[in-house]
């Protein structure tokens, strides 16, 4: 896309500006490792005058002392870790302020390594723009198709695609067309329209070139510069709804003759006089008054702290949301979400996990597995587990009902993580579905049995679960794995989900239709086939071949 702009001062904003001066803009730098992404914010910061004398002393020292005698390591300003220094890598986010006298900045410059792509995502999550990194030595790289698949996902409102190190292939237009067109091919494979134009810029941050100031050096190039694009591209607006969502985060109680719930308004606004409805419960109030540390007001809207009095004492707890009867969200145990693992064990769902949303944490009864996202070819493919880093679609069940709307619809309300209960890690993102999970048919269930696998070796019954689920999903059944199910839970799977293998240690009281799968560790592997069930002697190494003869005498026996 090429565009014309008159060059813009940079420079501290002015003090009696008008409110165009003071916009501000978020955004955060993306891109594979070693990509320039630190480079291109210190040279930013420094030719558009945000760098103080002393900082960049400080900078040039640094420099001179790693054998860089010539030239100024500007990644320096950002990679603030020892580690980061020392490996000359980004590994956490680091956020710069900046500001010229057209708009005000807050930058996030991400990690480019696979494994630090959960930072990645932290950085893009409040974001309003992307500068997506390119070297023009290499290409479009898979890290920064993920990146860009990420953003997407996130709904990052705009991407700006820099390719970078210009000068290292001699500031040729052909190499620029060509990764612009690489580009532009994977933007509309996302989903995008021909309509939807993504920006590029030749640059070297290094040298400077087009990233303040127009470079002389690339002739063919008449479009604007990075900072040019970033005073005047049209601020985007996030998807944020009108709707009034206020996720209770505390309830205060001083006195006897106090009830005030407190937390962030997520989106649209509420009123003294206003009737509100509780979700889940259904109950129902109206605002007697609006409490803040400032005094109280008649009307607060999103993103303001308070605290809602209500006219009735009704049982609201942290994790409720407070809503309009005219637009309520949805509320439901059964989710589909697209998420990013971002934990270095992969995704076990035959595990419990903690799924926090808003101010709601709940356990995940069940979890499976729709399908992969490969972030190259944005093609779906079958597999049984995510490893780091991995996309996919899920379908997760929840102890509590879960209040929501869908992702493109509300940024607060649409989103969670999930949580490893024992190490307390944060394993995935996830953006949901404007739609609960969709109920399976009877078709499904009727070919889809479930499995309880027990033993009193725990680990070797997880193991064959596993397996069970492992071989089922390949032969085309989306697989639920359930640790430890209640009675209620395997009656309602019999009744038309789709298969679960459970590991429990309660055989006495299964449901009818239930296959029993008892395995014992021994050798050689032996499975026997019984009336309600099988028997199995195995090691664990053998847990595949165990799992795919159960699954052939069961398809037999059937």
């Amino acid at each position: 896309m090429q565009a014309t702009l008159e060059p813009s001062p940079s420079g501290p904003p002015s003090p009696s500006g008008s409110s165009r001066e003071t916009e501000l803009l978020r955004f955060f730098t993306a891109g594979s490792v070693d990509d320039g992404k630190s480079t291109l914010i210190g040279r930013l910061l420094h030719d558009s005058n945000n760098l103080y004398e002393d900082h960049f002393e400080a900078i040039r020292r640094r420099s001179k002392a790693r054998g860089q005698d010539e030239e100024i390591d500007w990644a320096l300003l950002t990679d603030g870790l020892k580690a980061e220094r020392e490996q000359g890598i980004t590994i956490d986010v680091a956020y710069r302020y900046f500001s010229t006298r057209r708009r005000k900045f807050i930058i996030a410059d991400t990690p480019g390594h696979r494994q630090y792509t959960r930072n990645m995502a932290t950085g893009a999550s409040t974001a309003d723009l992307g500068l997506i990194l390119v070297d023009a030595r290499h290409g479009l790289r898979s890290q920064s198709m993920r990146h860009t698949l990420i953003a997407h996902l996130l709904r990052v409102p705009k991407l700006l695609v820099v390719i970078n190190k210009m000068d290292l292939v001699e500031y040729s237009q052909t190499v620029f067309d060509r990764i612009y067109d690489d580009f532009r091919r994977f933007w509309r494979e996302l989903g995008y329209s021909d309509s939807d134009e993504v920006v590029a810029v030749p640059a070297s941050a290094l040298r400077g070139d087009n990233v303040v100031a127009r470079s002389e050096k690339m002739s063919w190039y008449a479009g604007p510069s990075v900072l040019e694009l970033l005073e005047t591209i049209p601020l985007p607006k996030h998807a944020v709804s009108t709707e009034l969502r206020f996720p209770v985060q505390y309830v205060a109680r001083p006195n006897l003759d106090f009830r005030g719930y407190c937390g962030v308004v997520a989106s649209g606004e509420v009123s003294v006089g206003d009737e509100l409805v509780v979700r889940p419960s259904g109950e129902r109030s109206r605002v007697k008054e609006i409490v803040t540390y400032d005094g109280p007001l008649e009307r607060a809207a999103a993103p303001l702290s308070v605290t809602v009095v209500l006219e009735d004492e009704i049982d609201i707890s942290r994790g409720d949301t407070l809503v309009h009867p005219s637009a309520t969200p949805n509320t439901s145990r059964d989710l589909e979400a697209t998420v990013v693992w971002m934990d270095e064990e992969s995704l076990d769902m035959s595990r419990e996990y903690l799924l926090k949303q808003t101010t709601r944490t709940t356990r995940t009864t069940a979890m499976s597995l729709v399908h992969g996202v490969d972030v190259e070819t944005l093609e779906h493919y079958a597999t049984p587990t995510l490893e780091t880093n991995a996309i996919g679609r899920v379908r997760i069940s929840t102890y509590d009902e879960v209040v929501f709307d869908g992702y493109d619809v509300n940024r607060g309300t649409g989103s969670f993580i999930l949580i490893d209960p024992h190490t307390n890690r944060t394993v995935a993102a996830g953006m949901l579905d404007a739609r609960p999970a969709e109920a399976p048919t009877e078709q499904t269930a009727a070919t889809a049995p479930v499995y309880v696998v027990s033993s009193g070796d725990i680990e070797l019954a997880r193991a064959l679960a596993l397996a069970l689920g492992r071989r089922a999903f390949t032969a085309g059944v989306t697989t639920t794995l359930v640790a430890d199910p209640t009675r209620a839970r395997l009656e309602r799977a019999t009744a038309g989900e789709l298969l679960i293998a459970a590991v429990t240690s309660d055989v006495e009281s299964l449901p009818a239709g239930v296959v029993r799968v008892e395995v014992a560790a021994g050798s050689p592997t032996q499975v026997d086939d019984g009336d309600h069930g099988f028997r199995v002697r195995t090691r664990a190494a053998d847990v595949d071949l165990v799992a795919q003869q159960v699954l052939d005498l069961e398809e037999l026996r059937r």
